[in-house]
């Protein structure tokens, strides 16, 4: 009765008319960017970040969630129409969904697109409904070495997720447990790193380090490599509604997509990439039609799209109940919560359940207002494609500086936007993937407090940190995930050898 009651205090929240306007501004723009290919969600809520400081928490935290859910939506439309995915997690939807356009089902396959994602959308949200109290009566009962092993968990399943391999994942990980480092030390009062220079004594701004690594990285990216190559849209012909075959063939990968999403998005290695091509390789098997997939199977772009949505919906749980981001929008979403001074976990529900349950709450109503949008303006969406690059990339170094300015007048503010831009392009022209960094800044103080605490408590004696049972299972499973990826890949290079 708890969890009901907390849920009705949060939609009386999130149905203020403020928050609404926020969603909808939320939902509008993340569908934007889900569109156009190579501006994700992850790329608006920092850009966003320096803007809304001022702004009223619930609201710009309801905006930014908006933002993530209408990210997921959009990214499905180039990856329908110009087979080109908006956002990596649409991977999936591109091998079925461009075959259904070019067949001249385009409007079907966007429409389950759509209402498979709002199914699972609402089906995760009422999932994290139930499953938030429960892991925040878990978090309770962990002391300074639990919370250590966590987020040593934490960072080596996330480091070993991103990018290409898993020594360059830690690589940029450590590059922001050391920028972490940057400030005075709470404990002894020290200046660490400083250099003498007054403005980093308060440390590295989290917004300044997203919107240098991921607007201006991107941006100065996409300027090194851009050629002029005009790509072709499949324009959507006929009608945009599914027949009763579609929805038959639709309504059980939706449910499929959601129960394999949900669940592998809440894990701290979790994701939107696995589960999709997951459910595509599960409809692909359960399908009483394989010979139409590689053709336009529409269970090819109903499951994935369903898993990418509950994914994105299962990061939330993490973030919420232990503060742990497990995507780059989910690391964006934390740093909007320090922003405020606001740290997500169990306490977070204690002191402000009205802002998280009014997030929550939030999320069903974006859902509906995405189903809304997404179908009658595939037309607006798909001329946003026709928007020259240099425009917009030009647009977006202009919104980064202005808003970095405004956040923080500084000379020296504006020196690291500069300097972090440059290190986004190299990170992204040698593959380094630039999550970690934000991870490492934003979760390495917090790291370092926690162990700092559990050595305190135990005189200094390190075997403090594997006593708890929790603990040590946590310190184990993240032993064992930094390892296999390194003895499985030698592994596999033997079996190439024998062969």
């Amino acid at each position: 009765m708890d969890t009901f009651s907390a849920l009705l205090q949060g939609l009386t929240v999130a149905t203020q008319p403020m928050n609404l306007v926020f969603a909808l501004i939320g939902v509008f723009l993340g569908t934007a960017v889900g569109v156009l290919p190579g501006i994700g969600p992850a790329l608006t809520v920092a850009l966003l970040l320096p803007v809304t400081y001022k702004l009223d928490p619930a609201g710009s935290l309801i905006m930014f969630a908006g933002i993530y859910y209408g990210g997921m939506y959009g990214g499905s439309t180039t990856a329908i129409l110009l087979n080109t995915p908006g956002e990596s997690a649409s991977l999936a939807t591109t091998i079925e969904g461009n075959k259904m356009a070019k067949a001249g089902r385009g409007g079907p396959a966007l429409a389950t697109s759509a209402i498979g994602s709002f199914v699972a959308g609402t089906i995760a949200t009422i999932g994290i409904v139930f499953l938030a109290p429960w892991l925040v009566e878990v978090a309770i009962n962990f002391g300074p070495a639990d919370y250590f092993a966590l987020m040593v968990l934490a960072f080596v399943t996330i480091s070993a997720t991103f990018g290409a391999s898993p020594l360059r994942g830690l690589t940029s990980l450590f590059v922001g447990l050391a920028l972490g480092l940057i400030g005075i030390d709470e404990l002894s009062g020290q200046a660490r790193l400083a250099f003498g220079v007054p403005d980093l004594l308060d440390g590295i701004e989290v917004t300044t380090l997203a919107v240098g690594l991921f607007a201006v990285g991107e941006a100065m990216y996409v300027a090194s490599r851009w050629r002029h190559a005009p790509e072709t849209i499949e324009p959507v012909r006929g009608s945009l509604w599914m027949t009763r075959g579609d929805w038959l063939r639709s309504w059980k990968p939706w449910l499929r997509g959601t129960m394999l999403g949900f669940p592998i998005g809440a894990l701290p290695a979790g994701g939107a990439e696995i589960p999709t091509f997951l459910s595509y390789s599960l409809e692909k098997r359960l399908a009483k039609h394989p010979e139409e997939f590689g053709h336009g199977a529409i269970e090819g772009v109903a499951g994935p799209e369903a898993a990418n949505n509950a994914s994105a919906a299962g990061t939330l749980v993490p973030l919420l109940t232990l503060g742990l981001p497990t995507s780059a929008t989910a690391a964006m979403m934390l740093a909007g919560f320090q922003q405020y001074g606001l740290n997500p976990g169990p306490l977070l529900f204690a002191e402000r359940p009205d802002l998280v349950w009014g997030l929550v709450a939030s999320l069903l109503i974006a859902n509906f207002m995405l189903l809304v949008l997404n179908l009658p303006l595939v037309g607006l969406w798909v001329r946003l494609l026709a928007i020259p690059q240099p425009w917009l990339y030009a647009g977006i170094l202009l919104f980064a500086s202005m808003g970095t300015i405004a956040a923080k007048p500084s000379v020296v503010e504006l020196s690291m936007l500069a300097i972090f831009g440059v290190m986004g392009f190299l990170m992204r022209r040698y593959d380094y993937p630039v999550a970690p960094v934000i991870i490492g800044l934003i979760l390495g103080p917090l790291a370092e407090q926690q162990l700092r605490r559990a050595l305190s408590i135990s005189l200094g004696d390190p075997l403090a940190l594997v006593e708890s049972p929790t603990a040590a299972i946590l310190l184990t499973i993240a032993l064992i995930a930094l390892v296999a990826p390194f003895v499985s890949g030698k592994l596999s290079r033997f079996k190439a050898d024998e062969d």
